[in-house]
């Protein structure tokens, strides 16, 4: 039985406008230059104000930005009864594009080189393999990953070749092949199945009488599990040798290349990154004898922007041509790239604004790490402390950190590494997680290698210095610092 009722619902849709403002404000100083130039190129009645050549690179919090032409626009009719949604008609096209699509659009941005494929087709076709064989080694180079490893089943290439190509064949043709004409090319372990083959096959070409080039490959070939679980002594007894001859077959190991194709271009693409720095935090002196934490923006962030007088006065010409059909839709384009422009302006006040606020929220948080640049006087900080200082949502001060640098008297940093969590020390005094982590790391850089403190040693060391810690929460940092557990920091 069919039934109607109403039913009243409150909801929140994001307009275009703000889904571009939030685009806006996640965008890093390079990717905002290139915004910008699109925007400019897009919408005509947009211009940039030349700027003068002595202004500064950097502006301050307190110096405000000011842009021109952002009156309100008039016309002799209502532009409004031709405009059935109020939202600019292009700015809807943000929704047609996806995440990937926004990473790189400049193409000076990439550069090619040789790949790995490329570079092994090269020599296999200079070979000595028959017509037939080429077609399979082909076939198996084009299955190498960008590490050069062989990472497929045998098998499955053996039904590939049936499938796909047309080429029957069986298992052992495929590794005689692998094994004698791909495994032999340039670089040295490229083809290999796994990490013990290809680091054989790279001591395999080195043709030496040297006891320790000798020593390592036999460890290699048959005590490659006791070597990567570091059981030294069962390695020493084993080949009846002292330590010394032990590390001297260690070291020919440790020239060794784990991944050979990390040299060569993957998807024959490299990507040119360059850290420009969105904030730069200056410490100065003033008059008082105090010191100052200044956060500035970088100008290039700051546009000087205006909407175009000539457009302005070409929408007055049009809007008085009240019967021509054809001069009212002119008048139409004109007025929304002019609505557009506005909105744009505003919108890159508002962006400005935001990291600027954002800023010197971070900055009176972390002052004492600002002047003194000692990781250790990082106090926890969430993005819901930045949050609560300029009155911003949680997820806005998140796309305001995210891939955003400051340039501070220690260096370029990373804004995302000054947020912590917090724990409480002895004292009851609330320290931030980094805080903990470089005492760890420096516990553990002073420790015998011979004999590498355990999660439960470090324990107790981190007590002594304050910090009361579980040894399970020992790990978790140990882990998020990449040390190994103490058996793998193990050396002679």
């Amino acid at each position: 039985m069919l039934k109607q009722n109403l039913q009243l619902r409150l909801g929140q849709k994001l307009a275009p406008q703000q889904i571009q403002l939030m685009k806006l404000i996640q965008l890093h100083t390079l990717e905002f230059e290139e915004e910008l130039e699109r925007e400019l190129e897009e919408n005509p009645a947009l211009e940039k104000v030349q700027e003068e050549s002595n202004e500064e690179e950097f502006s301050s919090v307190d110096e405000g930005f000011e842009t021109e032409g952002t009156d309100t626009i008039s016309t002799d009719f209502d532009v409004n009864e031709y405009i059935f949604d109020d939202e600019p008609a292009y700015k809807t096209a943000s929704s047609n594009y996806s995440a990937d699509d926004e990473e790189f659009d400049n193409e000076s941005l990439l550069t090619e080189g040789q790949s790995l494929y490329d570079y092994l087709l090269e020599q296999i076709n200079l070979s000595t393999i028959d017509e037939d064989d080429l077609k399979i080694a082909e076939y198996i180079i084009g299955n190498l990953d960008n590490d050069g490893y062989l990472r497929r089943e045998i098998k499955q290439i053996v039904d590939d070749l049936a499938f796909s190509q047309g080429i029957i064949t069986d298992k052992e043709k495929i590794t005689d092949i692998l094994e004698n004409y791909v495994q032999k090319l340039d670089p040295p372990g490229v083809g290999a199945r796994g990490l013990q083959e290809c680091l054989l096959l790279q001591i395999e070409k080195k043709v030496s009488a040297d006891k320790a080039v000798i020593l390592a490959g036999n460890i290699l070939r048959s005590q490659f599990d006791a070597l990567t679980n570091k059981h030294y002594n069962k390695i020493i007894q084993k080949y009846d040798i002292d330590e010394e001859d032990l590390k001297d077959a260690l070291e020919v190991i440790s020239k060794l290349s784990p991944k050979v194709g990390g040299n060569f271009d993957t998807q024959t693409i490299t990507i040119n990154q360059e850290i420009i720095p969105d904030f730069v935090i200056q410490i100065k002196e003033n008059k008082n004898g105090e010191i100052d934490v200044i956060p500035l923006l970088n100008s290039k962030n700051a546009p000087s922007l205006r909407v175009s007088e000539e457009y302005k006065d070409i929408l007055t010409t049009y809007s008085h041509d009240k019967k021509s059909a054809d001069h009212k839709q002119a008048a139409l384009f004109i007025k929304q790239k002019l609505d557009a422009a506005k909105w744009y302006i505003d919108a890159i006040n508002q962006r400005q604004n935001t990291l600027l606020q954002t800023i010197s929220a971070i900055v009176k948080l972390q002052r004492n790490y600002f002047i003194t640049s000692d990781e250790k006087s990082l106090k926890p900080m969430i993005l819901k402390d930045v949050a609560d200082i300029t009155g911003f949502d949680i997820s806005t001060i998140s796309r305001v950190v995210k891939s955003k640098y400051a340039d501070t008297p220690n260096g370029i940093i990373y804004l995302k590494n000054l947020f912590s969590d917090s724990l409480t020390n002895d004292d009851g005094e609330e320290v931030s997680t980094k805080e903990i982590k470089n005492h760890l790391q420096e516990v553990i850089s002073k420790e015998n290698k011979r004999k590498p403190l355990t999660d439960d040693a470090l324990v107790g060391l981190l007590k002594e210095r304050g910090y009361n810690i579980a040894r399970r929460t020992i790990a978790k940092y140990r882990e998020q610092l990449n040390i190994p557990v103490a058996r793998l920091r193990k050396e002679l």
